[in-house]
C-alpha cells in the first residue's frame, strides 16, 4: 500500500515556517527523550518500496530528475521486505542549495514497517545494508532546547536540521517525536526547480563505495581514489572486467542476509587482490571504511588462493569453518573462481564451492551464527573470558565434528543438539582458571609497547626489546636466539603460575607468532591477538621521531614480510589502529561491544579508550 510521507512541523524557534506550514503543538513528545539531530537536506522527499516509488504525493507523475533513484529502487528493492518503505531525500536535482559532495544522490532518513517507524539505530543499519546512506548527524542526546537552540549551522550550504526520537514510534505519534528547523527564507530562487532545466548536484570521493553497496557497476578508479591507495597499488588494480567477472559470481550469493559492507568488500578486494594484504588493511582501516570493513577485505585478499589449490577433503570441512572465522565463504569462492589462473584452479574452487554448499556453510556470510546465538544464553552467567574461551573451543570442535552433526543453513541447524553438545564439551574452561596470553603483533613503531604497557591487570610483560635492554643494547640483534629462548622460558613460568601475560615483539609472521603460541597451548592459555594495523606512511613518520627509531631498511623489510594473523587463529583478535584503541574485533561470544567492553575492561584488561566497527 503506498503511503504519503507526513507534513514535519516547524520547531517553535524555526525561522523558516511560513503562514502554511505545520507548527510543532508542543515539545512534550520530546521531553526527557533521547533524540538525534540530522542535517536537513535540500532535495524532494521521496518513499522507496519493494516494487516501486513515488515522491511525497503517491500520485507524483514522471520528472527527469527523478530518472536516477528509479535505478536505485530498481536495485535495491528486492532487500526491502514487503511492507516496509524506505523515506528519504531525492538529491540528484539541484534545488535551492548547491551540493558537491554528497555521497548519493539518495539519503534515506525512516525506515516504516507499515505504521510504525524503526528507531534510529535499526534504521541506519538498515540503510546501510542496502547502500543507502543516512543523514549527518549533529547533535545526539537526551532533548535540551538549550542546546537545539545554540546549534551553528552555515545556512548559505545547510537547510536547517530536523529532531527525531531514537526510539521508534507509531504514526499517530509523528506529529509529537519528530520537527524541524529551517533557515529563514529558504528559497533562493526565482524559479521552482521542478520548471527549469536540471541540474545534478555534486557527488563527493565517497560516492563510489555508496554505489558499490547499492548494487551499482564499480568504479574502478573512483575506488582507488575513495579509499586513499597509494599510486602504484591504484596502477595495479584488476581491470573492469576482472572486477566485473567476481560480481557476476558473487551475484550467486547475494541475499541470505548479506548486505551492502559485504558486496563493497568483495568488490575491494577483487579491485585491489594484486597489492600485499597488510597494506591494503591498514591504508584501509586509515581511510573511510574504518577497520572492520578494512580487514574483512585484506582476509579476502589473502585467503582466496588458498582455494585454488588442492586441499584434502578429510580435512576440509575444519578448514572451511577456520576460514569462515575470517571471510564470507561466498564471496571468497567468488573471488577465486574468478581469479583461478587455469583449469586445475577452477577445478580446485568449484570442488570446494560444491563441498561448503553442500554443507551448509556458504548461504549466509556468518554460517556459525546460529550456533553463536543458541549459546549466548548458556554461557550467559559465566565471566567474559570464559565466555569467550568456551565459545572458541565450541568453535574448533564444530570444525572437527566432534560436535553438532548438522551444520546451520542445511534445514536443521543446531536444532540437532549442537548448542547443548557445545556447552557439555565446554565445561572444564567455564570456571576460567587458565592462565591468559596478549600476543602483540605489528611493525616497529605501530603502538604495540604502548598498548601492550597500558593494559590493566597484567601480571607479567615480556618484551624482547626489554631483555635486549638487559644485554646491553635494545638494538643489538647479533643475540635474537639467546634473547628469544630466554623470553620463552619466562613465557612459560608465568603462563605457569597463571594470570595474564602480555608477550611483546613484532611477531610478523605465523612461523613467529607460533612460538609462544606454543607455549601458550602446552599451558592451556586463552591466547589474545591484538593486531597493530598502521599505514606505511604513519610508520614511517613515527619512526623518524622515536627515541630509539629503526633502520629504515629494516622497518622497510618488516613491512614487506608482515602477514598479520587471520581471525580464528587464535582464540579471540583485536584490531588496534593508529589511535591506539580497539577498533574491530574477532572470535567474541557476544558480538563486538560486548566482547570489547567487557572482555577487556570488566575482564581485567584495559587500555584506555574502546571502540568498535563491526565483527564477523
Amino acid at each position: 500500500m503506498r503511503t504519503h510521507y507526513p507534513r514535519t512541523p516547524h520547531l517553535p524557534w524555526s525561522p523558516g515556517a511560513s503562514a502554511d506550514d505545520v507548527r510543532a503543538a508542543g515539545l512534550a513528545g520530546l521531553a526527557g527523550r533521547e533524540v538525534v539531530v540530522t542535517e536537513k537536506l535540500d532535495g524532494e522527499n521521496t518513499t522507496l518500496y519493494a516494487d516501486g516509488l513515488h515522491a511525497r504525493s503517491p500520485d507524483s507523475a514522471h520528472h527527469p530528475s527523478r530518472a536516477w533513484v528509479k535505478g536505485l529502487q530498481g536495485r535495491i528493492g528486492a532487500r526491502i521486505p514487503d511492507g516496509w518503505r524506505v523515506c528519504g531525500e531525492n538529491l540528484y536535482a539541484r534545488h535551492s542549495i548547491p551540493y558537491e559532495d554528497l555521497d548519493s544522490w539518495f539519503y534515506g532518513f525512516s525506515v516504516w514497517d507499515g505504521e510504525h517507524c524503526l528507531d534510529w539505530d535499526t534504521t541506519v543499519r538498515f540503510l546501510r545494508g542496502l547502500g543507502v546512506p543516512s543523514p549527518r548527524v549533529l547533535w545526539r542526546g537526551t532533548f535540551d532546547e538549550r542546546a537545539l537552540r545554540k546549534l551553528k549551522l552555515d545556512t548559505a550550504r545547510q537547510e536547517g536540521y530536523v529532531v527525531r526520537t531514537v526510539d521508534g514510534f507509531d504514526r499517530q505519534d509523528f506529529g509529537r517525536r519528530v520537527a524541524k528547523w529551517v533557515r529563514g527564507g529558504h528559497v533562493q530562487t526565482d524559479t521552482h526547480w521542478m520548471f527549469a532545466a536540471v541540474v545534478a548536484n555534486g557527488l563527493g570521493p565517497s560516492a563510489p563505495l555508496w554505489a558499490v553497496r547499492s548494487g551499482a557497476e564499480a568504479d574502478v578508479a573512483g575506488l582507488c581514489a575513495a579509499v586513499g591507495m597509494s599510486a602504484d597499488d591504484a596502477a595495479a588494480a584488476a581491470g573492469a572486467g576482472e572486477v566485473a567477472e567476481v560480481v557476476a559470481r558473487m551475484a550467486a550469493w547475494e541475499g541470505a542476509g548479506r548486505t551492502g559492507d559485504d558486496r563493497l568488500a568483495g568488490v575491494l578486494a577483487a579491485v585491489l587482490h594484486r597489492a600485499p594484504r597488510a597494506r591494503i588493511t591498514a591504508r584501509l582501516a586509515a581511510g573511510p571504511l574504518g577497520m572492520g570493513l578494512a580487514r574483512r577485505v585484506g582476509d579476502l585478499v589473502g585467503l582466496y588462493p588458498r582455494l585454488q589449490q588442492p586441499f584434502p577433503d578429510e580435512d576440509r570441512r575444519a578448514g572451511l569453518v577456520r576460514m569462515a572465522a575470517a571471510a564470507d565463504l561466498g564471496l571468497l569462492h567468488a573471488l577465486a573462481g574468478a581469479l583461478a589462473d587455469g583449469p586445475e584452479a577452477r577445478e580446485c574452487v568449484e570442488w570446494s564451492a560444491l563441498w561448503a554448499e553442500e554443507a551448509g556453510l556458504i548461504g549466509g556470510p556468518d554460517p556459525l551464527e546460529s550456533l553463536r546465538a543458541a549459546l549466548c544464553e548458556p554461557l550467559a552467567g559465566l565471566a567474559p573470558d570464559a565466555a569467550d574461551r568456551c565459545w572458541a573451543e565450541a568453535r574448533r570442535a564444530f570444525a572437527q565434528g566432534r560436535i553438532g552433526g548438522a551444520l546451520p543453513g542445511r534445514g536443521t541447524g543446531v536444532g540437532c543438539g549442537a548448542a547443548e553438545e557445545a556447552v557439555a564439551a565446554t565445561w572444564q574452561w567455564r570456571e576460567g582458571t587458565f592462565p591468559r596470553l596478549v600476543q602483540l603483533s605489528g611493525p616497529s613503531g605501530s603502538g604495540k609497547s604502548t598498548f601492550g604497557r597500558g593494559l590493566r591487570g597484567v601480571d607479567t610483560y615480556i618484551a624482547l626489546d626489554d631483555l635486549r635492554a638487559a644485554r646491553g643494547s635494545r638494538a643489538d640483534q647479533g643475540a635474537n636466539a639467546e634473547v628469544l629462548s630466554e623470553g620463552l622460558d619466562r613465557l612459560d613460568a608465568a603462563l605457569a603460575r597463571g594470570g595474564t601475560v602480555v608477550w611483546d615483539a613484532t611477531s610478523l609472521t605465523d612461523q613467529q607468532r607460533g612460538l609462544a603460541g606454543a607455549v601458550a597451548r602446552r599451558r592451556d592459555a586463552l591466547v589474545t591477538h591484538a593486531v597493530l594495523l598502521v599505514d606505511e606512511a604513519e610508520l614511517l613518520r613515527r619512526n623518524a621521531v622515536r627515541p630509539h627509531p629503526v633502520p629504515q631498511q629494516v622497518l622497510a623489510s618488516q613491512l614487506r614480510r608482515f602477514s598479520p594473523p587471520y581471525a580464528g587463529q587464535a582464540h579471540r583478535t583485536w584490531y588496534i589502529g593508529a589511535g591506539g584503541t580497539i577498533e574491530d574485533t574477532a572470535g567474541g561470544l557476544a558480538g563486538v561491544e560486548a566482547s570489547v567492553l567487557t572482555g577487556v575492561q570488566a575482564g581485567g584488561l584495559a587500555g584506555g579508550p574502546v571502540t568498535a566497527h563491526g565483527e564477523r
